[in-house]
């Protein structure tokens, strides 16, 4: 900091003064590229004032503080490259004088815990893969307690989401939760680095109603914010005022939100307007067409619903909704999620069927991470091991189980996908056929982005032979 401050030392005012009053609201501020899950990355351009009125307004609806009333500590460890990142590490803490205290590189690696230990943050972020890797290890570390101790949690735990599915509004529990928090809940809290939070987030991606479900059960309510790199991050908020479980919240004040070509179920493609919006795409102009109509509403590509009360709904994407040879239109992501729901040892699921005769799926399975590189083993992780011990499988690694080398996990896998099957409202929402891969998705191995989403096309094309096989004749 001395060194920096030294550099401007050497500058005159006269030309800083120069270089602000050369800036306008219009102009561009930063370049943020998308991610390119669904095709080649493009450079969102977001001006100044996108920026300032979303730091802003933004962060005011999530219930973030200005430094007069509780000076926010935040721990930033997601790439700064991504918009959520951004918005909430860079521009929020600056608006409201925020104390940002940097991870380690490793973060994602293990390290983050203990720095989380260390500053004792009051507000969180995390992409879903992130909280769901959080309450995967809770577990294993559950699995290995002895019986008193993990019976305590458990009961802590069902009270606690028990209070919060009854009351989710009320801040004024009874005894039994109060107990409960003060016993057990409030210790795994402060191990986890979350005993100051009073607000964690997530966002970039849907998040499973298994894994809020988890938290709620801590006491942690994750709040959810939707937006994309086309609206400066978030354009939907959800916050300790403004919660309902399961939703992305209601619009940003000042900003408005409209449904498209909607179906019988009241789900359309969200559109979204205001000082949110974004410039265009760098040297794109006909993307930045198909993406703002002449009007200025923003197509999102997402598919939602809307409640009486404005709460959002995401649903699915249409660019990745799956039309099969029949011209179903089937949304992956509740399927998906309903297998991973079914069978715990289940890490990722991603549905095929575009312009297929029936729907497949590829599998993974929960496994330990290389505690140096953080990629993937060959070692099943905790909660997978205790799935095959109740089924009657003595498998320990993935390998023991691709290929159909283990019987009885693949009978309890073929179980699982028949009881999902049993729930579809119709025959051709069924997953006939499916496959183990050998490896979990990873950053590393060109399946997930860089927030951690499924990126569908490189899955597609990566695994291309093991897709065919599903529908040679």
């Amino acid at each position: 900091m001395e060194a920096l401050l030294e550099l401007g030392r050497h500058v005159p005012e006269e030309d800083l003064d120069a270089v602000l009053s050369s800036q306008q609201p219009t102009q561009c501020c930063a370049l943020v590229y998308t991610s390119g899950t669904t095709g080649n990355p493009k450079g969102v351009m977001l001006s100044q004032d996108n920026i300032t009125w979303t730091a802003r307004y933004g962060s005011q609806a999530g219930g973030i503080q200005p430094a007069e009333a509780q000076q926010e500590v935040v721990v930033s460890y997601l790439p700064l490259s991504h918009i959520a990142a951004q918005i909430y590490d860079l521009w929020t803490g600056i608006q409201w004088g925020a104390q940002v205290c940097f991870a380690q590189p490793d973060a994602l690696k293990g390290s983050l815990v203990d720095t989380m230990r260390e500053v004792e943050p009051t507000s969180h972020m995390g992409v879903p893969r992130v909280w769901e890797k959080i309450m995967e290890r809770i577990q294993e570390v559950v699995a290995q307690s002895g019986f008193i101790r993990r019976k305590m949690l458990l009961w802590a735990m069902s009270v606690m989401l028990e209070h919060n599915l009854a009351c989710p509004s009320r801040d004024l529990k009874p005894l039994t939760a109060r107990l409960a928090d003060r016993l057990v809940l409030a210790k795994v809290r402060q191990a986890l680095g979350l005993g100051r939070c009073q607000k964690s987030f997530y966002g970039a991606a849907p998040m499973a109603a298994e894994t809020q479900r988890f938290f709620l059960g801590l006491d942690i309510r994750l709040y959810s914010g939707y937006g994309l790199s086309e609206t400066s991050g978030p354009h939907f908020m959800s916050s300790p005022c403004n919660f309902r479980l399961y939703s992305s919240g209601k619009v940003v004040p000042g900003c408005r939100a409209k449904l498209v070509n909607q179906d019988a179920d009241g789900t359309g493609e969200i559109c979204m307007w205001g000082r949110t919006v974004f410039m265009g795409y760098l040297n794109m102009e006909d993307k930045t067409r198909e993406a703002i109509d002449a009007d200025g509403w923003l197509h999102s590509g997402d598919l939602g619903r809307l409640d009486a009360d404005g709460f959002l709904y995401i649903t699915g994407r249409l660019k990745e909704l799956i039309i099969t040879a029949g011209g179903e239109n089937v949304a992956p992501v509740p399927i998906e999620e309903a297998v991973k729901t079914e069978l715990p040892l289940i890490s990722s699921a991603m549905l095929i069927g575009d312009q297929r005769k029936f729907l497949s799926m590829l599998l993974t399975l929960k496994c330990t991470l290389d505690p140096d590189t953080c990629e993937p083993t060959d070692a099943l992780a905790e909660q997978a091991v205790a799935f095959c011990q109740r089924v009657g499988s003595r498998a320990a690694r993935v390998s023991d189980i691709v290929g159909g080398r283990d019987e009885a996990v693949c009978r309890a896998i073929e179980e699982g996908i028949r009881r999902v099957n049993g729930r579809a409202a119709a025959r051709p929402y069924h997953v006939q056929k499916w496959a183990i891969l050998e490896r979990d998705f990873s950053i590393a191995g060109g399946e997930l982005g860089p927030t951690m989403k499924l990126k569908r096309l490189a899955v597609l094309e990566k695994y291309k032979d093991v897709i065919d096989a599903f529908y040679r004749e």
